[in-house]
């Protein structure tokens, strides 16, 4: 079971993405099956076949926010001591070894995002990163059979 921790930012996200797919995204795809069932014949009708496959992901998706949400803490406080990494903490590293710089936000599992390096926090590498400090160095793995690399921890942040 994933930790049902959130950002205020990813908790408002989540609420706005139920809102839409209830009021809009919902409701043109419920018009866009009736409007395809009525040209007749529904088991060669694409439109149709993939219209309702659309809303019962719009509905699959729909029914989890609205169990998901209520469970959800948002944690929207700093924590008292900021030298070390927690929740919601940008963590900047480096790796001399092969040269590489790398900043990971550690988020809950509901608002992953690697392209931004936002990963999760129950996952290995932020199991790693919890409870350690600038100067610390971190083995992290480097890819399918590269082992690990050391990684130093350069800098956290809050917002």
């Amino acid at each position: 079971m994933s930790t049902p921790i959130i950002t205020r930012p990813g908790f408002k996200a989540l609420e706005a993405e139920l809102d839409r797919l209830w009021r809009v995204e919902r409701r043109e795809v419920v018009q866009a099956v009736s409007e395809a069932a009525a040209l007749g014949d529904r088991s060669e009708n694409a439109e149709y076949i993939y219209g309702k496959k659309r809303l019962r992901e719009i509905d699959r998706r729909i029914r989890y926010l609205q169990k998901r949400l209520p469970n959800l803490k948002v944690v929207d406080r700093v924590p008292d001591d900021t030298d070390k990494v927690y929740f919601a903490a940008y963590v900047e590293m480096e790796c001399e070894s092969q040269a590489l710089e790398r900043t990971l936000r550690l988020v809950g599992p509901d608002e992953l995002d690697p392209s931004r390096g936002w990963i999760s926090i129950d996952s290995p590498v932020a199991r790693k990163l919890i409870g350690r400090r600038p100067g610390d160095v971190v083995r992290l793995p480097a890819g399918e059979d590269k082992g690990q690399l050391p990684w130093e921890i350069v800098d956290i942040r809050y917002q």
